[in-house]
């Protein structure tokens, strides 16, 4: 199941459908998917010789030093969030208590507790499953890694979006096309190391990623969001 953190300003008023023409099927036309991410935690196997292989695993464990990013202030937190909560249910608030005992820091975005993390002030850091490709990319190695978890992953969708106030709508359904062609594609896979959405043009590496499972996901109300901020607060 595919996520989005656009719930709540998907009901807001504030933004009109798109009459944009595209490949990619969508049940609605609000929100314009320009690339996707699954959520993971990555380690160093050159350091880490015994990942976790759950996500359950990954909190049991106190062996495992963990960083990942505030939920109240982070996508990546707040996707953090729900994984746990569609994992654990009803138990979450102890898996959070659990997980605290062994996290070494929760920061506010995903640069400092990703920079965190290449220092070596962790075993793993929450982030994406296509994040060792910067590193193949960039660096020509392959000892980063995003770790598999038994019960399947998130997806973040990161969506582009018209103001119905806007005074250019034309212009802006042009422009929502063209994140869809191959070289913007390719444009904002690699820089963003993130999943195209259409696959026409982009880096080859992308469809050279191992297959990670896709986690079944429920949305929850803004009410719910709002009591497991709370409960996660008080695992502190």
């Amino acid at each position: 199941m595919i996520i989005s953190c656009n719930l709540k300003p998907k009901k807001s008023g504030l933004f009109a459908e798109f009459e944009a023409k595209t490949k990619l099927e969508t049940q609605q036309k609000i929100f314009f998917p320009y690339d996707t991410g699954s959520y993971a935690f990555i380690y160093d196997k050159e350091k880490l010789k015994n990942p976790p292989k759950s996500l359950k695993e990954l909190v049991e464990r106190q062996d495992l030093k963990v960083i990942y990013q505030d939920p109240r202030t982070s996508s990546v937190g707040r996707g953090f969030l729900m994984w746990v909560n569609q994992v654990y249910g009803d138990e979450a608030p102890t898996a959070w208590k659990t997980l605290a005992k062994h996290t070494v820091t929760v920061g506010k975005g995903w640069s400092e507790t990703y920079g965190a993390f290449l220092k070596g002030e962790s075993d793993l850091v929450l982030s994406y499953t296509t994040s060792p490709l910067y590193h193949k990319w960039h660096e020509n190695t392959d000892k980063y890694v995003a770790a598999p978890f038994e019960e399947g992953h998130l997806v973040q969708v990161e969506n582009a979006a018209i103001v119905k106030s806007s005074q250019q709508k034309a212009l802006a359904n042009q422009f929502l096309e063209f994140l869809h062609k191959p070289e913007s594609q390719h444009i904002i896979s690699y820089h963003n190391v993130m999943n195209p959405v259409l696959t026409d043009g982009v880096d080859p590496a992308f469809a050279a990623m191992p297959t990670y499972k896709t986690i079944e996901f429920t949305p929850p109300t803004t009410e719910t969001i709002q009591k497991w901020l709370a409960d996660w607060s008080k695992s502190w």
